[in-house]
């Protein structure tokens, strides 16, 4: 690979085989992770937004890599040029974004599970509810890198539904299990990316799943159109879905206008009739719809910060020409297929 080729984003179970990060710096990532809840739950919410704030917009002046992917990923959802004060400004208002989820993510922890779910309006959920209940069936929840994914779960769960939602734990597997404890507290598990019979099993417990499905564009991912542009999104979610019967239902997670809560609407539910590769892709392309609306209805809350689309006409060329052919796709265990919970 040349040093002008964009570094391949490897899922985390091809990251494994080149070998996990040093003990030491497993050790620092924790010790990191505890003192950043420490200090943001100590200091002011206004204090701790305004330095996480600081720190992250400064990293898009000084990463000039990042800062492409995500005036790159910008220019797609709003069909201007990478280049225009438009996207630009959304790009950046991304950032700010995401320094308020990181705070908010920190202070959770400490919070009683009063406090927690006050901070979900769970009204719009009741249908959703009676849908799950009725089907008799386990439900796959996706969704995208919006609003507070992790205050919506541990909401969710304080009503009683059964949570679980993929992660990895092959960088840093120490702080993964420190992050599942905190979550099984809060009545979400989480699972190993590669742990497949979990991943079935809570779908045959008719319990929830839920995958975010924004996590980077891979080459051999389902082809789907997203906002009019060629790219992949896993197989997984619909693969899952035709193997169990269980439903898709994209989740949008946005914040209140006051910003002191988090709103959920839902698409209309994605059934997944066999493991056809038509079938699969038809079903991956209706995700994907409903992916670009929930975006579409609030980009500047939406911080993905790896492209999400190929990078070259080429690629798109390919993704093009596969989505018009029988090449056949691959299994919930190849590469691309799942992607992990952050």
């Amino acid at each position: 690979m040349s040093p002008d080729q964009p570094k391949r984003l490897d899922a985390p179970h091809k990251r494994r085989e080149r070998g996990r990060g040093p003990r030491p710096l497993e050790k620092a990532a924790i010790v990191a992770y505890r003192a950043g809840m420490g200090l943001m739950s100590r200091l002011p919410v206004a204090v701790a937004r305004s330095i996480v704030s600081f720190l992250l917009q400064a990293s898009f002046f000084l990463v000039p890599r990042k800062r492409g992917y995500v005036n790159d990923n910008f220019a797609h959802v709003l069909g201007r040029p990478a280049s225009s004060l438009e996207v630009k400004r959304k790009a950046y208002a991304a950032y700010r974004s995401y320094a308020r989820y990181v705070v908010e993510l920190m202070r959770l922890p400490r919070l009683s599970n009063d406090q927690a779910m006050a901070l979900v309006d769970t009204s719009t959920l009741l249908p959703l509810e009676a849908f799950w209940k009725s089907t008799g069936k386990g439900m796959i929840l996706t969704s995208a890198h919006i609003g507070n994914l992790e205050a919506v779960a541990r909401g969710i769960a304080r009503h009683g539904w059964p949570i679980a939602a993929i992660a990895d734990d092959t960088s840093f597997p120490e702080l993964f299990d420190l992050l599942r404890k905190q979550r099984k507290a809060w009545g979400v598990d989480l699972i190993p990316w590669r742990n497949l019979r979990e991943l079935f099993g809570v779908l045959k417990r008719n319990e929830i799943l839920a995958l975010i499905i924004d996590w980077g564009y891979r080459p051999d991912g389902v082809p789907v159109r997203l906002f009019g542009a060629w790219t992949t999104l896993p197989a997984g979610p619909a693969m899952l879905a035709a193997k169990t019967g269980a439903p898709i239902v994209q989740v949008a997670v946005r914040r209140s206008e006051d910003g002191r809560r988090f709103l959920v609407t839902y698409s209309d539910p994605i059934w997944v009739a066999s493991t056809d590769d038509a079938e699969l892709r038809r079903a991956t392309q209706d995700v994907a719809d409903a992916l670009a609306a929930t975006i579409a209805a609030a980009p500047e809350q939406w911080y993905s910060f790896k492209p999400l689309w190929p990078s070259t006409e080429a690629e798109r060329a390919a993704l093009a020409a596969r989505a018009g052919s029988d090449t056949p796709l691959g299994t919930t265990e190849g590469s691309g297929a799942l992607a992990p919970a952050g």
